[in-house]
């Protein structure tokens, strides 16, 4: 996985973490250069945990131990992370507050990017192409995510669905087969309901494509591909609601490198969609 700052790393995944965790993080948070100059040992005795709590915190933000953490907070020390998610004021005009949130979604995409593994993109389209049909699972805000999807790539001929009902979505997995392709949205992937339907879609051999936030969670484990999002929680919008812009693009760059895979075809599937629907047009 590319780089992504250790403070970048602890806001975005800061909402998933247990109480405990968040204690850790908020030590880290508060006075990073003096975290840098401790030793686990202390850093326990400060916050009056184990040191396998902090190691076991140190892996949950993807490093291999305590030291391996440190050399990377110390880099961002050396680097600081420009903060544009600048706080909303009320005095704020509206054009200034439009600013701040295009500025938040721009900062969002381009950690998202800073963290996309090429490899896993390459094996998730190949497993697209090579599906007999792929169906697309979010609930709440990302099923709305799930339905852009299935509204891209039903343009392409390829069977599609998208389900954001619980009952549905376990009904379509149990259709599922090993020929089959599954793509699982949930920010903050641990969601009960969708993790039984990637476990039902799972038993019957499908390929599962989870789009999650950077974070180490049950969706993101026992998925067999893996895209992460980054984005941080502001004021006066959650860490959910700027992630989304980011699921978007997630779909949009599996769609068009699919489209590109599948040029003719797709061509022929466009053109017989806007026939069909051209009749709608005045």
């Amino acid at each position: 996985m590319n780089h992504l700052s250790c403070i970048l790393r602890i806001k975005s995944s800061y909402f998933s973490f247990s109480e405990k965790e968040k204690q850790i993080a908020d030590y880290v948070l508060k006075d990073p250069k003096q975290m840098v100059h401790k030793s686990i040992n202390q850093v326990a005795d400060d916050l009056d945990v184990a040191d396998a709590t902090v190691f076991r915190f140190c892996k949950r933000l993807g490093y291999k131990g305590y030291q391996a953490m440190k050399i990377a907070l110390a880099a961002d020390i050396v680097t600081p992370i420009k903060d544009i998610h600048e706080q909303i004021l009320e005095s704020d005009a509206e054009i200034d507050i439009a600013s701040k949130v295009v500025k938040s979604n721009i900062r969002t995409l381009e950690e998202t990017l800073n963290i996309l593994n090429s490899d896993v993109l390459d094996r998730a389209v190949s497993v697209l192409n090579a599906a007999r049909k792929i169906d697309f699972y979010g609930n709440g805000g990302s099923g709305v995510i799930a339905m852009d999807a299935h509204h891209k790539f039903i343009r392409t001929g390829k069977s599609s669905s998208a389900y954001s009902d619980t009952h549905m979505q376990l009904m379509s997995a149990s259709q599922l087969t090993e020929k089959d392709a599954a793509v699982f949205i949930s920010h903050s992937g641990t969601n009960k309901d969708l993790l039984e339907v990637l476990s039902v879609a799972k038993e019957n051999g499908a390929v599962c494509i989870a789009i999650t936030n950077y974070a180490t969670t049950p969706l993101s484990k026992q998925a067999d591909l893996v895209f992460y999002t980054v984005s941080e929680e502001t004021a006066y919008r959650s860490e959910a609601l700027s992630s989304r812009i980011a699921q978007l693009t997630i779909v949009d760059l599996l769609f068009v490198n699919f489209m590109m895979k599948n040029k003719d075809r797709v061509q022929d599937s466009i053109q017989r969609m806007r026939n069909a629907i051209s009749i709608k047009k005045m």
